[in-house]
């Protein structure tokens, strides 16, 4: 493995990330409704679950659902029904104010874990990256490496997004317009749950 082939790795696991989706989505909005802790926590939750997801389709776990496709009905299932449990709460308590309790960091990271613990998808999309840009003869060694780098590419990022989105001017754009956001944001992942539960 040279350092061509993580470059390249990371140039695409960057468009990926800036897509739209339910991992940056949540992110975005924990920022925003929770602040810069629980924003930093959640995006922790989510690379690590990312991380690990790259990590199993290193090892062939992909191979794995291919051969028990029942096992991966079944996650994927029960990651569509979080998001769109999600949306569904985000929706009813569009209306509320925001809570002025502190922000629990360890709830966030598990939603963050959850999220993406849900969503398989990611996992199949690496292993057919890596086929794509890695050799096929790794070491372990290598794939720890490439396991280690994206998950400090996903920390970078989201670290990013919860320092720009937890600025003043940020949150009172958002407050100002809470309800509308909260319900839109409510939209696209109650839209995405359903995508995942429906498509193979």
């Amino acid at each position: 493995m040279e350092a061509t082939h993580l470059i390249a790795f990371n140039l695409v696991l960057l468009a990926a990330m800036a897509s739209p989706g339910p991992a940056l989505l949540l992110a975005l909005r924990m920022t925003l409704t929770q602040g810069l802790r629980a924003g930093l926590a959640t995006g922790a939750g989510l690379g690590l679950i990312a991380a690990c997801w790259t990590g199993a389709a290193l090892l062939g776990l992909d191979i794995a659902f291919q051969l028990f496709p029942w096992a991966y009905v079944a996650l994927k299932t029960a990651g569509a029904l979080y998001l769109i449990w999600l949306a569904f709460s985000m929706w009813c308590n569009a209306r509320k104010p925001l809570s002025q309790a502190p922000a629990a960091r360890g709830r966030a990271f598990r939603t963050g874990l959850l999220v993406n613990l849900g969503n398989p998808k990611p996992m199949l999309f690496a292993s057919a990256v890596l086929v794509v840009i890695f050799p096929p003869d790794l070491t372990l060694a290598a794939k720890a490496v490439i396991v280690l780098n994206q998950l400090c590419i996903e920390l970078m990022v989201y670290t990013a997004f919860a320092l720009l989105l937890s600025t003043g001017p940020a949150r009172r754009v958002y407050l100002d317009a809470k309800t509308v956001l909260d319900r839109a944001a409510a939209a696209v992942l109650g839209a995405l749950g359903l995508r995942l539960m429906l498509t193979p």
